[in-house]
């Protein structure tokens, strides 16, 4: 008999459970991974704690397939579990029942009128580990809250005696028609919260014509997510480039080959090392009985924080790019144009129109408020851009994204001159509250209050709205005050600048 077809009971599984013999379960089949334990992305920890049992519910939720097959050397696999001496759980249910949640409570997704109605039944159905990686931010979370707070702090401004009967929220995206000013941006992990996963969330947008950009640390494969789109529809990646520059390489080789899908590289620069997100790196010390807090394989490199999700998908990204550098290693590997995430500040926003045409767009984001807490929300920056270096809006596109929760949101972003808005934790709570659906909801609730409050200001059409339309001098007032502070030459020698 061959050894992988070798049967290993559940008695002779448990007694490996130390970082000098490690085995553990995944999809039926006994696996030997204490040579991997060094390298893992979150550290040895994580698998000592889930050794010598079958981890599949933990490990399928987060890893595509294809994940094994990488990271381990085919002896590693030793057989398959003996299925009479395997003893089943039945966690899923328990974490159901103790939330007090049955799939007969699940109200239907038409009756949820807002996303933090979406997000409220996403809470009660998601494992507690998904809800505290989703809704997680870094230190006291103030960027995340004053995000959403900051468009309360914009009025509108309505025109009356207008026809308001026709409404059109299509536009386009670095020349491609999307239905939607709304994108789904990266958010990584969709399965943590529904089976559905990021395919799910793609099969959402298709319905709306709206686009996605995929997370670089997704839950399933590029191939997988965008196996049933429709023609036409638009997806970005995300890249987090790594220390491991050919596994970057590798990744974006993958992408060139599918962009008849994929028509941009969102490269993400908000983040070159993890937040402190406290509620994430909670969860790593639950349910910690069999390993003490901290313990470690001799050769193990040291990692920030407590752990978390976040922290084992940032483990082994570099942290050392810069223009000079990155971006023409990036033309070396991809024709595919590149939109530049994490942008904060006017400055960044004019550096990145520099590189026109290989950088198309940017996006004003904090990360979610995952990064550095207290750092601007994306109205802050969009509202600099247009005080100090107002031609980058003609030079690239300026995305946004953090904290839209209404409509009225992502109106008076693009007011403000975005071009388009995009959504991550409410794509995931929806995800959470009802699989696809919930993601479908989210998208209508979201087109429906945009088109309403485009009827209500008397705009036909998103390219309508502009500066006229909202009154900002409330967030204006707590914008940055100081000189451009702008390197000027060639065509930019002539900065306008209201100072």
């Amino acid at each position: 008999m061959k050894m992988s077809e070798k049967l290993i009971s559940a008695e002779e599984v448990v007694k490996h459970t130390t970082s000098e013999s490690c085995w553990v379960v995944l999809y039926g089949n006994v696996y030997d991974v204490t040579e991997f334990l060094p390298s893992h992305p979150g550290g040895s920890k994580i698998i000592l704690q889930l050794a010598g049992r079958d981890a599949t519910e933990e490990y399928d939720p987060i890893h595509p397939p294809g994940t094994l097959e990488e990271n381990l050397k085919p002896e590693a696999k030793l057989g398959k579990i003996d299925p009479q001496t395997l003893v089943r759980t039945t966690k899923t249910a328990a974490k159901e029942e103790k939330k007090g949640v049955s799939a007969d409570e699940i109200p239907p997704m038409e009756s949820l009128l807002n996303l933090d109605e979406i997000e409220q039944v996403a809470t009660k159905r998601m494992p507690e580990k998904a809800w505290a990686y989703y809704y997680s931010s870094s230190d006291d979370t103030f960027s995340k809250s004053f995000n959403n707070k900051v468009y309360r702090d914009i009025l509108l401004r309505p025109r009356v005696f207008i026809d308001c009967t026709r409404c059109d929220s299509s536009t386009t995206l670095l020349d491609h028609k999307v239905g939607l000013p709304i994108f789904v941006s990266p958010a990584a992990m969709a399965r943590l919260g529904h089976p559905d996963g990021e395919a799910g969330i793609a099969r959402a947008c298709a319905k709306f014509g709206a686009m996605q950009v995929i997370s670089n640390n997704a839950s399933m494969t590029p191939e997988q997510i965008v196996a049933d789109a429709k023609p036409g529809q638009m997806f970005g990646w995300q890249l987090y480039v790594q220390n491991d520059r050919a596994k970057s390489e590798a990744m974006l080789a993958r992408i060139n080959r599918m962009r008849d899908r994929f028509k941009f590289i969102c490269l993400t620069l908000d983040a070159p090392v993890p937040g402190k997100r406290e509620l994430d790196e909670k969860q790593n010390f639950k349910n910690a009985v069999t390993v003490a807090s901290g313990v470690k394989t001799a050769s193990e490199p040291n990692r920030p924080g407590g752990g978390g999700v976040g922290q084992q998908l940032f483990f082994g990204t570099a942290s050392d790019l810069t223009w000079k550098v990155t971006l023409p290693w990036l033309a070396k590997h991809t024709d595919l144009p590149i939109v530049l995430k994490g942008v904060q500040t006017h400055e960044d926003a004019y550096l990145a129109a520099k590189y026109a045409p290989q950088v198309r767009a940017v996006i004003l984001s904090n990360h979610g408020g995952r990064a550095l807490d207290t750092a601007p929300p994306a109205v802050h920056t969009l509202l600099e851009i247009r005080k100090y270096c107002p031609e980058v809006l003609d030079r690239i596109e300026v995305w946004v994204d953090g904290g839209i929760k209404r409509g009225t949101d992502v109106v008076k972003a693009l007011c403000l001159g975005a071009k388009a808005v995009g959504i991550g934790r409410p794509a995931l709570f929806g995800l959470g509250a009802g699989g696809q659906a919930g993601v479908e909801r989210t998208l209508e609730i979201l087109k429906a209050e945009t088109e309403t409050c485009m009827r209500l200001l008397g705009v036909e059409k998103v390219s309508e709205l502009s500066p006229r339309h909202i009154n900002s001098r409330k967030v204006e007032r707590d914008i940055f005050e100081g000189d451009a502070g702008l390197e000027t030459f060639g065509l930019w020698d002539k900065v306008k600048s209201k100072l």
